[in-house]
């Protein structure tokens, strides 16, 4: 009887390790785009955004070492943290991770692996503890693709506000990080033209009202009052 126990403790611990070897998460960094497979198969994909010049997220094998649905970062922004990386898949020990992040067509991220909205959610159901993560290629500067349907995915499709908020508690933050069109010399004097008309009016009105303010009132002001 002991034996027959051991035996099928046994059987269903290799189930267990079988079913999780068959998944498997991919990472381009050269398209910037996440894959997960199973049994060798293609089952979903979604967009993302790795680690900027300086911060890049590195190429190798992985595996994912813890998950949490709601999670703020100890070290970013430093020195204190606070960054929020919901729908979190941990990959390394110094700071490497997948989370629900705003991704935009460019490698963007402080190094870890910025998923989309939407995809997030759905890389973080579907992938265990353990599960294989392969991180490969080369980073563009940018990269040229068309809109996704998770980013049509919002609160009435079925997810929450908070997790329809990828971009975390401060979207001007991530927002103010990507490049504008710059202003030529020309419309910086104009505009600032502008500012300094708007600023003269705005201290005669305040002259104006001070000096009306200090003047005795007259009789005929007294009996209109």
């Amino acid at each position: 009887m002991r034996k027959w126990l051991v035996m099928l403790i046994f059987a269903l611990f290799l189930g267990a390790e079988g079913a999780q070897a068959s998944k498997r998460i991919v990472v381009d960094l050269s398209k910037q785009e996440a894959y997960a497979y199973e049994d060798g198969r293609l089952v979903f994909s979604g967009w993302v955004s790795t680690g900027r010049p300086g911060r890049r997220t590195p190429p190798g094998h992985y595996r994912v070492l813890e998950k949490a649905r709601y999670h703020v970062s100890s070290k970013y922004p430093e020195p204190h943290g606070g960054a929020v990386m919901n729908y979190m898949l941990r990959l390394t020990d110094y700071g490497i991770a997948m989370h629900l992040g705003y991704v935009p067509n460019y490698p963007a991220s402080h190094g870890c692996i910025r998923m989309e909205n939407g995809f997030a959610q759905k890389m973080y159901s579907w992938a265990t503890v353990g599960t294989p993560v392969l991180v490969r290629g080369t980073p563009p500067r940018s990269i040229d693709r068309p809109l996704s349907h998770y980013s049509f995915r919002t609160a009435s499709s079925g997810f929450s506000d908070e997790e329809t908020s990828y971009v975390g508690k401060d979207p001007l933050k991530f927002l103010s990080t990507v490049p504008g069109k710059r202003l030529s010399e020309k419309k910086k004097k104009k505009i600032a033209k502008v500012k300094r008309r708007v600023h003269r009016r705005k201290r005669h009105s305040k002259t104006v009202l001070a000096q009306k303010r200090k003047e005795p009132m007259t009789p005929l002001a007294m009996l209109r009052d």
